[in-house]
């Protein structure tokens, strides 16, 4: 049977609140970044989350070794996530998926402004053409 399983990591950065949400299916971690700004209260997360999660445009997936979940004590799983939320950052996987997809994205924005730029200079070009016939036109 897969196992699906989500994070949200919620810290502050410079001058904003960021969550980094970590999606692990078929041991590939996929990640987003979302930025909320001022500080969200953990109910506005929940409805967050419940509201715009099929609109978070999620990394290309990593292959990611997940362990095995056993069943844990519940006070060792309170244990664990107080020393999660003292942890400050963003786990190495986590990065390496973010830093893929803003490769993604600039590379796409090349593309896409190198074809206009191209779309540009042949209308430049047309134009120019065009100029040139009708002043011959004349002779």
């Amino acid at each position: 049977m897969d196992e699906v399983s989500g994070k949200l990591q919620v810290f502050f950065e410079e001058s904003f609140w960021i969550g980094i949400f970590e999606y692990v299916y078929r041991d590939e971690l996929s990640v987003c970044k979302i930025i909320f700004g001022p500080e969200p209260k953990e109910n506005e997360i929940q409805e967050f989350v419940l509201r715009n999660y099929y609109k978070l445009r999620f990394s290309p997936t990593i292959k990611s070794v997940v362990k095995k979940k056993e069943k844990i004590n519940p006070k060792r799983l309170q244990r664990e996530i107080k020393k999660q939320v003292k942890e400050v950052g963003v786990g190495t996987k986590s990065q390496q998926a973010l830093k893929l997809q803003h490769e993604e994205s600039k590379t796409d924005r090349k593309i896409r402004t190198r074809e206009q730029k191209e779309q540009e200079e042949r209308y430049k070009f047309q134009l120019k053409q065009q100029k040139r016939k009708e002043k011959h036109k004349g002779r």
